[in-house]
């Protein structure tokens, strides 16, 4: 179901900065009648940012969320801001999280962050031939830059330390189709 089709199907009962949340009655799926509430979370969407300094390392951030009490490893990340493309906003995060210009940008991957509940498709980029140019975070933002052997991130994937799912999906799926 596209995320038009589900606005004009439910009733918009939050509307918030980044996302806004719809409820609507479905059809049960396996039952010959009745219907279900379901509420979704409808978000433009998102890009993440593998940034490669050359084949074997990788710039990662450490992002201060209200979530967790400690800082998140996870690679450079943003929503989309209609009618941004995809590449547009993942050169824009990349400068902002990151402080580093990217020469190329070019899409590996998209995927749905939360498909039971969410609408919200992250598009991964690898990013390469990078400038320095430093960040241009945005005040609600403490984030701190790394550059981190790719094998050291990976082994971060494996023992836990990496807990962000959008940065293990994406450095899965370069260390496994890209390399």
């Amino acid at each position: 179901m596209t995320q038009r089709k589900i606005e004009q199907m439910g009733q918009k009962v939050f509307t918030g900065k980044r996302f806004d949340v719809v409820s609507m009655d479905l059809p049960n799926r396996n039952a010959n009648s009745g219907t279900h509430r379901k509420d979704m979370v409808l978000h433009p969407g998102a890009a993440v940012i593998l940034p490669m300094i050359d084949e074997d390392h990788v710039v990662m951030i450490q992002n201060e969320r209200p979530i967790e009490d400690v800082p998140l490893w996870e690679l450079p990340a943003g929503t989309l801001e209609p009618p941004e493309e995809p590449h547009v906003t993942a050169g824009r995060e990349l400068i902002e999280e990151a402080g580093y210009q990217a020469g190329e940008i070019k899409l590996i991957n998209s995927f749905y962050a939360s498909p039971g509940i969410c609408t919200e498709m992250m598009h991964c980029y690898l990013a390469t031939n990078l400038t320095a140019v430093g960040q241009q975070l945005e005040p609600n933002e403490k984030i701190t830059v790394k550059v981190l052997p790719m094998n050291e991130a990976m082994e971060m994937v494996r023992d836990g330390r990496i807990i962000d799912g959008k940065t293990i999906a994406t450095l899965l799926y370069y260390q496994t189709f890209c390399r």
